[in-house]
């Protein structure tokens, strides 16, 4: 029987006509692959990064994809689940390749197997960086107490607001802003994807985000109220706005949290979101010459 292989590819359009099948079986698991890979579509192949982005497939035999790679630098490399065996043989494909890798993002244990492997094969010391746990919405809990104000689209003249926030988000979760902050206030705009909550005199008081429609799925993203203002009960409120409309398209609603923020864990619980599944960032730091 033929072993499974990995490819690696270039062209965004020759990944999608290959692996589009397999990440749509599982779409939750697969968001990011299929969140990542539409604004690389729609937006170009700099839409995260000022690299070319790359791609691979792990066939097994008989050929079906099986699993996937997406890398837009500087970003970690993204992968769907693997086995110990196929992230080893993926971190020789890469590093025979002569692929740069930062870091690994990918569900607890695949992250895992791949540092492992890729210490191995380059020796490369590699840290847990980050541990996020995914969530999906069962049924929209709303919040108990709901702060005097209302939610609202944010609009053009909220742009420099939605920049600042995204680097203090960016800031506050310990992350590095990899996108201009204008564009990204600009992608929200395009397609209504920030919603602020406001007080009854009209000032913004938190935010949360919702990336486009994509196999089925709306994934709410970022959620933030600068330090001076929580403890107001403005995230839930926002967020429940969200969660709620997202739902209403009868797409599947899912966030990620901070399993480092026991707040927000707990916060999203209390509105109806359900575990999925928990990821890792490894970041890698290449052995001095």
């Amino acid at each position: 029987m033929e072993p499974s292989r990995w490819q690696l590819i270039d062209d965004l359009a020759e990944f999608l006509d290959a692996a589009e099948d397999f990440l749509g079986s599982r779409p939750a698991l697969h968001t990011v692959t299929l969140t990542v890979s539409e604004a690389l579509r729609t937006r170009g192949p700099y839409a995260h990064g000022a690299e070319p982005p790359r791609f691979g497939v792990l066939r097994g035999p008989g050929g079906p994809v099986r699993a996937t790679l997406l890398h837009t630098p500087p970003h970690p490399v993204q992968l769907t689940p693997l086995d110990p065996a196929d992230a080893a043989a993926l971190a020789d494909r890469l590093a025979e390749a002569g692929h740069r890798v930062p870091g690994v993002w990918a569900e607890r244990e695949t992250a895992a197997a791949f540092a492992t492997a890729w210490q191995r094969r380059t020796g490369a010391s590699a840290e847990q960086t980050e541990r996020q746990r995914l969530y999906r919405l069962a049924e929209l809990i709303p919040p108990d107490r709901t702060p005097p104000g209302r939610a609202r689209v944010a609009e053009a003249a909220d742009r420099e607001l939605l920049a600042r926030w995204y680097v203090e988000f960016a800031a506050d979760t310990g992350g590095r802003v990899h996108q201009d902050p204008a564009q990204w206030a600009d992608s929200r705009l395009a397609h209504g994807g920030a919603t602020l909550w406001e007080t009854p005199d009209g000032t913004p008081v938190s935010l949360a985000g919702n990336l486009p429609e994509s196999a089925g799925q709306i994934r709410v993203a970022p959620v933030y109220t600068p330090a001076a203002l929580r403890g107001h009960g403005y995230a839930g409120a926002v967020t429940a706005e969200v969660s709620g409309r997202a739902a209403a398209t009868g797409a599947e609603v899912l966030l990620f949290t901070d399993l480092a923020n026991p707040v927000s864990n707990r916060l999203y619980q209390r509105l109806g979101y359900r575990p999925v599944a928990d990821f890792a960032t490894w970041t890698f730091t290449a052995p001095a010459d």
